[in-house]
């Protein structure tokens, strides 16, 4: 099941931000459309929750009183995060959008040491550091990127690149968070629990992103952006739905690895997409692969290694005392807790 959710994460993630980009290059404008695309597809989780078998007895159930502002504040932090991701988007090329995302690996190893008293090896430090020095290359080296200077709006490059940097910082705070959700408020790590927190978190997101197209005004030009798209209304439509279910569909399957390993664990698996979407980028959308994006790929690549190495070794150390792997990986200080 382990291998099934990163199998998910890595396609989602990867489908999502390249449909992503794609919206912005057949002629879409509108930030706050692309937002609700993150967190609009949440209702179909309701679906499969009604398909889902019924939680054990003895499964804990928290009080709603309790619950409701954790959700309330998490869809919150989650919607403005979605917002900077797509401004950044539109104002990054997709394979520097990915690479310097990756930073968002090495924040979520301070979160998660901060918050979710996660191991920090001098492999995960490693993986920090480099990951950290991938991002700057690429902030300093931005010149050499014909994209930025042809394509995008004069300025907007460093604005895309901080943006970006913000947004995985605030996403690797929302991934610990969620870990200490489950740990400490639901209880409960059951199939049913994971799709109810991503739902209802979702649609707050979601309602934040409608607010925001309301009180922008962007509702407005949405009939016109939907004619003048560059492959019809009907290609339109399905960009926007194909956009909501991949990152649904990741988003699930990152909750679970969250709940089932942590959530570092479920951000280096996203990590992993990392050489997939900018190779995808330069066939696609013809994003240059220039040398200073190549070498800020392989430094990324190297980083993501270290800290699979690093579960590795966990794994060994697991397997020679006779524990399941998983524990291993979620083990925080001396705290081991049911996969």
């Amino acid at each position: 099941m382990v291998l099934l959710d990163m199998l998910v994460v890595l396609c989602g993630q990867t489908v999502a931000t390249l449909l992503g980009r794609y919206y912005y290059n057949s002629g879409g404008n509108s930030k706050w459309m692309a937002t609700l695309t993150q967190s609009g597809g949440s209702p179909l989780l309701a679906v499969l929750l009604l398909l889902t078998p019924a939680d054990p007895v003895g499964e804990p159930r928290p009080a709603a009183a309790k619950m409701v502002p954790i959700y309330l504040g998490l869809g919150t932090l989650i919607g403005f995060d979605n917002l900077m991701y797509s401004y950044a988007l539109q104002y990054l090329p997709v394979s520097t959008f990915a690479l310097v995302a990756a930073t968002q690996l090495a924040f979520n190893s301070v979160t998660s040491r901060l918050i979710n008293a996660q191991r920090f090896t001098a492999l995960i430090a490693n993986s920090v550091v480099v990951l950290t020095f991938a991002a700057a290359l690429l902030g300093v080296g931005s010149s050499s990127d014909g994209t930025s200077a042809a394509d995008l709006p004069r300025g907007k490059y460093m604005l895309g690149f901080v943006l970006t940097l913000a947004a995985s910082a605030v996403f690797a705070l929302i991934l610990s968070l969620f870990e200490v959700t489950f740990e400490r408020a639901v209880g409960g790590r059951t199939f049913r629990w994971v799709l109810r927190v991503q739902m209802c978190t979702n649609l707050v997101a979601a309602a934040v992103a409608v607010c925001g197209l309301l009180a922008s005004g962007e509702w407005k030009t949405i009939p016109g952006e939907m004619s003048a798209f560059e492959d019809g209304r009907a290609r339109y439509v399905a960009t926007l739905a194909g956009t909501a279910v991949s990152w649904q569909a990741m988003s699930v399957a990152s909750l679970r690895l969250i709940t089932r390993v942590s959530s570092l664990f479920a951000n280096v698996t996203g990590t992993v997409s990392l050489p997939l979407v900018p190779v995808f980028a330069v066939v696609l959308f013809g994003d240059r692969m220039t040398g200073i994006k190549a070498v800020a790929m392989l430094m990324a690549f190297w980083g993501f290694l270290s800290y699979v190495y690093q579960h590795y070794l966990d794994g060994r150390r697991a397997a020679a005392q006779g524990e399941c792997c998983v524990c291993a990986a979620r083990a925080g200080g001396e705290a081991v807790l049911p996969a």
